[in-house]
């Protein structure tokens, strides 16, 4: 039988109600009585909540609360504002529409000894509405091993005790007390409208009464026994005609289970919960119950690892995940006979090879070296060089490439860096000849003829561009000196492409917000997230020939813990289901807020020519900007060679329309005509010069001799 509130239950008065007003005054008036005043606290913490809570939440007016037990009065916000408060840091492991569902959901727990700590880290995580806690006993000093009790709670009810502690967490929580337990006369208005049920009791004809009765009502049974973390799960919901505890214990009927001795009981407890499977410990007090122990012996921490295991379960079974019925050990004895020494990281150190900067002296091996230096997304590298006596040609390695990469366009821009690069050389070494930028079918993407000729506008660039590297340092914001403006612009003119320059402060806030939300989908995109982190190499662990080096970034100790996590596509994915991960875009968010001027280069034309026309373009700008006194660093939207929906779709479907959005918004502040393409955005800035530069594959992995032959 259900017991009376006074017991356990608090009165909730809300001060607009005149009644409750009247009862608040009483209360307060009462010398007994003690009163806690921490609504203005709890107002002030609700508004650090992010996101910022409405403002009908804010307002919610607040409440007090009369715990007769404690001889108390305290005052909380409303209740709706309270479990938002109380459940924040529940957050993202329980999103807000889960906990949503688990409020909806109603629980018993038969049996509150173990049951204590289910029913109250069930309430701490609220998941539940309602809880519904039945046990006929009361709190002896024998219990307070397991149960938080206090001496305080000597000779009370044992449902009552944890009623109450659960109050005092939650006082707008639903709890119902069963102090005569659960009987044959009661079971059903127990168990009817629950949700789930959990049965911790002693008395074995109990426990079958309770499983018989959920069986037909289709509630699903779980029972945690507290040693070496032995779970059992009955999902009677799904499975109507499961036989009780799996049907280890045969035909039991709870009518000859009742008044059992402790020794009775021995047998069907050990087919109950497998005595094989007992703990060394466990299985010999066994033997010695009624001998030398009062009963079988449970410890306080197992029966807090019962509580984190079952409420485990009902979060499962509550957001509706695969779940089924069968046992478990959730052994933390044996999980920790596997401890291990964690693997240590490997101190980071340059590799053995080739210096960049170190340029040959011999005129075709300088063309090959300084094209190899070109920048190329994720430093791929995406080309194949032949060089003979006459002529010096770039094919494209179509196996180095990234679903960015649409069309290859990312990678025409990357051999178009190259072949500005070997022009450079060429005309440093006075064998420049004309270049050329074939159809795309006739095998090679560039070529350029030796020649006995130079240029002394691009031979002027050749120390420069053997030092050319990108820098991700932050800039310290400082204006772009307008007087650089026409260099700039000379130099992505002199490859016959266009630059938009952005200097205007409120239009780079816009583009970094603009970016930051790119990188965000990057991250949040599988086949994008997979290829993106595929590129990273770290020193000492992996090879840094191709790739970017981690130093590159230019990370701190933070940052790169942060990497780790970044890295996972598990927590990825989740973030992705939320719509959630705006921070993934902070980086570059930050870095362009900190830079002087954003360059977007542009073609006029969306043909692989036109795209190793606007590679040439960029290389040439990046390389003058740093003769100028700029830090330069490449920003890649994941929109940026996507030239209508199609693209971006095939790149990720899940985000193509926030991806358009992103496209137009950022062509439209940067004011580029409908008629011209991006080959890439730079952002200029003053800034330290780079720790690390990415390294290069070795000549000989990209230097192909004899003809055109099957190269693609």
């Amino acid at each position: 039988m259900e017991a009376a509130p006074a017991a356990y239950g608090v009165e909730i008065l809300d001060p607009a109600e005149p009644a409750d007003l009247a009862r608040i005054t009483e209360l307060r008036t009462a010398p007994t009585l003690e009163v806690v005043d921490h609504a203005a606290d709890q107002r002030r913490e609700l508004e650090t909540v992010r996101p910022a809570p409405s403002a009908e939440l804010l307002n919610e007016p607040m409440r007090w609360v009369h715990y007769p037990w404690r001889r108390a009065l305290v005052s909380v916000v409303g209740p709706r504002s309270y479990r938002t408060l109380r459940l924040d840091r529940n957050r993202n492991k329980i999103t807000g529409a889960e906990q949503q569902r688990f409020s909806e959901m109603t629980i018993g727990v038969v049996g509150l000894s173990v049951g204590h700590a289910i029913a109250h880290t069930i309430a701490l995580e609220g998941l539940c509405g309602a809880l519904r806690l039945a046990d006929f006993d009361c709190v002896e000093l024998s219990n307070l091993n397991r149960i938080p009790g206090t001496v305080f709670d000597l000779e009370v009810n044992k449902a009552t005790v944890a009623a109450r502690r659960i109050a005092e967490l939650d006082p707008y929580l639903s709890v119902t007390v069963f102090p005569a337990g659960v009987t044959e006369d009661d079971v059903d208005q127990f168990l009817f409208g629950l949700d789930i049920v959990i049965e911790e009791c002693d008395s074995l004809d109990v426990k079958v009464l309770v499983r018989d009765r959920a069986r037909g009502l289709r509630i699903p049974v779980m029972m945690e026994t507290s040693d070496r973390g032995l779970i059992d799960v009955e999902r009677f919901d799904l499975e109507p005609d499961r036989p009780l505890f799996h049907g280890l214990a045969g035909d039991l009927d709870h009518a000859t289970l009742r008044g059992l001795t402790n020794q009775q009981k021995v047998p069907h407890v050990l087919r109950i919960v497998d005595a094989a499977g007992l703990s060394p410990r466990m299985a010999a007090s066994m033997v010695e119950i009624d001998e030398t122990l009062t009963t079988w012996p449970q410890l306080g921490s197992d029966v807090a690892l019962g509580g984190a295991t079952v409420a485990t379960i009902v979060r499962r079974i509550g957001r509706g995940e695969p779940m089924p019925s069968g046992r478990l050990h959730v052994d933390l004895d044996a999980r920790l006979d596997d401890l291990v020494q964690p693997p240590l990281r490997q101190g980071t150190h340059a590799e053995d090879g080739e210096e960049l900067h170190h340029a040959p002296a011999e005129p075709h091996a300088a063309v090959v070296h300084a094209a190899r230096l070109a920048p190329s997304g994720g430093n791929v590298q995406p080309w194949w060089f032949e060089d003979d006596p006459d002529e010096f040609r770039i094919a494209l390695a179509a196996d180095r490439t990234s679903a960015m990469d649409v069309a290859f366009r990312g990678s025409y821009v990357a051999i178009g860096a190259a072949l500005l690069n070997a022009r450079v050389a060429a005309a440093r070494h006075g064998v420049l000849g004309p270049a050329a930028i074939p159809a795309h079918d006739h095998g090679y993407v560039a070529t350029m003829r030796y020649a006995t000729g130079s240029d002394d506008d691009l031979a002027g660039l050749y120390d420069a561009m053997l030092a050319r590297s990108a820098n991700r340092r932050p800039g310290d914001g400082r204006p772009l000196d307008r007087s650089v403006e026409p260099a700039l612009r000379a130099a992505a003119e002199a490859e016959t492409g266009r630059l938009h320059l952005i200097t205007d402060r409120a239009v780079i806030e816009q583009c970094a917000e603009l970016l930051g939300r790119s990188d965000r989908i990057r991250f949040l995109t599988p086949l994008l997230h997979g290829q993106m982190m595929s590129e990273l190499r770290v020193p000492g662990v992996d090879s840094l020939s191709t790739g970017l080096d981690v130093r590159t970034m230019e990370l701190d100790e933070a940052d790169l813990a942060k990497l780790e996590i970044a890295r996972r596509a598990d927590a990825m994915a989740r973030l992705a289901e939320w719509n959630a991960g705006s921070a993934l875009g902070y980086p570059t968010r930050d870095r362009v807020r900190s830079s002087s001027a954003l360059a977007v280069v542009t073609v006029a034309g969306a043909s692989p020519a036109d795209f190793v026309r606007g590679g040439s373009a960029v290389e040439r700008l990046w390389i003058t900007a740093e003769t100028l006194g700029l830090a330069v660093q490449p920003v890649s939207p994941v929109f940026i060679f996507a030239l209508d929906r199609s693209d971006a779709a095939r790149m990720s479907g899940q985000f193509v329309d926030e991806m358009e959005q992103l496209r137009n918004t950022f062509r439209s502040a940067a004011g580029l005509p409908d008629d011209e393409y991006m080959a890439l955005v730079l952002r200029l800035g003053h800034a330290p010069p780079p720790g690390f530069r990415s390294r290069r594959l070795p000549a000989d992995q990209v230097v192909r001799s004899g003809s055109a032959a099957g190269l693609s």
